[in-house]
């Protein structure tokens, strides 16, 4: 299939300022702005209890393209989208779909549903969802491994997510990476928050920058 453009930027807009946390609600224990980016950092002396996520609070987009780039230097982190909040859970908690990100590459690019149906499509698959069932591969977008030696270990890696109606595709240094068709009418959603999750285990640092959304 035709690859977008990926560093076409016409129409978007930025949701992060660069040097402020301004729009956004989390742990501030957690969660910080320096040097252009978005960090979510544990350490040994502030470990997680349960995975915590950064919330942007301008609204909850529905059909919509994300651009940002990212880097991780240990365990999984990921960007929640069309989510929503979990306050019996606890706070700063979401559930809904996510872009999976992790430091050894084994699930980034696959579109993983947080305290949800889990796997939705991994990397290197286009699946479908039907009402009530549970995701059927339909076809191939690349080999696993192929794609996974697209993404850059310790650098910078460029982000594109594309909403569009019951279609999510997930794309990673220009590369599309999963997608998937859900016509789970009763799970799916079809808008909600956006986010960024740092998850629970060892020390970990997650960095974003360049967030940029465009509505469709």
């Amino acid at each position: 299939m035709p690859e977008p453009i990926s560093d076409d930027t016409t129409g978007f807009e930025p949701i992060f300022d660069g040097k402020t946390l301004e729009g956004w609600d989390g742990d501030t224990n957690f969660w910080r702005a320096e040097n252009g980016s978005i960090i979510g950092e544990t350490t040994a002396d502030k470990p997680l209890e349960k995975n915590t996520f950064l919330i942007w609070r301008g609204g909850e987009p529905s059909d919509f393209e994300l651009k940002l780039e990212y880097r991780i230097d240990s365990t999984n982190s990921g960007v929640q989208y069309r989510s929503v909040e979990l306050p019996d859970v606890g706070k700063w908690v979401l559930k809904g779909y996510q872009a999976d990100i992790d430091a050894d590459n084994r699930w980034s690019g696959q579109i993983y549903e947080e305290r949800g149906r889990g796997f939705l499509a991994l990397r290197g698959q286009f699946t479908y969802i039907a009402d009530g069932e549970k995701p059927r591969v339909q076809g191939e977008l690349g080999d696993r491994e192929a794609l996974k030696d697209l993404l850059n270990v310790d650098g910078w890696n460029k982000f594109h997510l594309i909403a569009r109606g019951n279609v999510l595709t997930q794309i990673i240094n220009g590369r599309t990476m999963s997608m998937v068709i859900d016509d789970d009418v009763r799970n799916r959603a079809m808008k909600g928050l956006l986010g960024i999750q740092i998850h629970v285990g060892p020390p970990m640092k997650v960095e974003l920058r360049n967030l940029m959304l465009k509505s469709l």
